[in-house]
């Protein structure tokens, strides 16, 4: 009577193995290029998250809120919190009604106790991506838009 051993063999195991490692690393390179570009969607959802929430503060607490945008410093933020930064690579640029094309400086978004703002356009871009957050000044709302 002949006994079969059932099971895999060292080179078998190693083959595999190999074929494991390099799956990984070679999707790990793959998913890398997708970092940036999701750092920068995530940016412009939390840009408009944030005025958003200032408009909900001021309605809240019947006081003028503000959201400054410096764009010499790359940071964004409710005045008086703690700021955050636009990732590195980003370009920001501010399009108001009224002094046109802003590109450097602090710009600050004012919303008054009833939640009403002035409209402007905040364009972030990086590479062949831009996202624009349009505001507006009647209804309060902000609008991220994807213009790559």
């Amino acid at each position: 009577m002949k006994t079969t051993v059932k099971g895999f063999t060292l080179l078998e195991l190693t083959i595999v193995l190999f074929l494991i490692t390099l799956i990984l690393g070679l999707s790990a390179i793959f998913f890398t290029g997708f970092l940036p570009t999701a750092k920068f969607e995530a940016t412009g959802r939390e840009v408009s998250a944030i005025i958003r929430h200032a408009q909900s503060l001021a309605r809240l607490n019947m006081e003028s809120q503000s959201v400054v945008i410096d764009l010499d410093n790359k940071t964004y933020g409710i005045e008086g919190a703690t700021s955050r930064h636009i990732p590195p690579g980003a370009l920001v640029k501010i399009i108001d009604p009224f002094s046109g094309e802003i590109t450097y400086g602090k710009y600050s978004i004012v919303f008054n106790p009833s939640g009403v703002m002035s409209g402007a356009t905040i364009i972030l871009s990086q590479g062949k991506r831009m996202l624009r957050i349009e505001m507006d000044p009647i209804t309060g709302t902000a609008l991220v838009r994807d213009r790559s």
